[in-house]
């Protein structure tokens, strides 16, 4: 059975929002998470052959100097595809996250294994109380220590990370469970807000 809390958490920061509009990866931050213990990370910037806007540079931090020198695309890719292996993969808002990792692995015919679950998804049907279900938000909403370096690849997923493992917490206690299967998290992801609190009545272990 595969766990909700052993998988890859990853971010990526971008020329802009869309892999179809000839967008790159300029970032990729991911850490590793086994059984709830996060146990290792990957950071890279990348250089996409051509220059970042202004606004990127601000939004992000992330110069066209500091893209100068990095490792092509292709070369930060092949070296993620080794750590990710054949791990489950999470981010926040992953929809767009998956369109980048897929757009980039496709340029070096590779494929990944593993499958996605989103942590905003999931927080929209746990958090439903929350101001809204930006990251940085609901680091906040859940006491999570942080310096607000938000908007850098490493920094978000290891948020994301401890996001995640707060909300596996949550989906525990509220279901007696000692760990959460994966699947059915994903599961989270597509069940109506309304109906929550019913599914989580159902991952309930039968006790004799």
């Amino acid at each position: 059975m595969s766990r909700a809390d052993s998988l890859v958490v990853l971010d990526f920061e971008t020329t802009g929002l869309s892999p179809d509009m000839g967008d790159r990866a300029i970032e990729i931050g991911a850490v590793k998470i086994e059984e709830g213990v996060i146990v290792d990370q990957f950071q890279a910037l990348m250089n996409p052959g051509r220059r970042v806007d202004p606004f990127i540079e601000r939004y992000t931090g992330i110069t066209n100097t500091m893209l100068t020198s990095a490792d092509s695309c292709a070369d930060v890719m092949a070296d993620f595809a080794e750590f990710i292996g054949d791990s489950n993969l999470l981010a926040h808002n992953a929809s767009f996250d998956k369109r980048f990792l897929d757009a980039e692995f496709q340029r070096i015919k590779h494929q990944y294994r593993g499958e996605f679950i989103c942590s905003l998804l999931v927080s929209r049907r746990i958090f439903q109380n929350a101001p809204n279900h930006k990251l940085g938000t609901l680091v906040g909403y859940c006491n999570i220590e942080s310096n607000g370096a938000f908007h850098r690849a490493l920094y978000d997923s290891e948020m994301t990370a401890k996001l995640w493992l707060a909300i596996i917490d949550i989906i525990c206690q509220r279901s007696n469970l000692e760990t959460l299967p994966f699947n059915a998290a994903q599961k989270l992801c597509k069940t109506p807000k309304k109906s929550i609190d019913k599914y989580l009545e159902s991952l309930k272990p039968i006790v004799a």
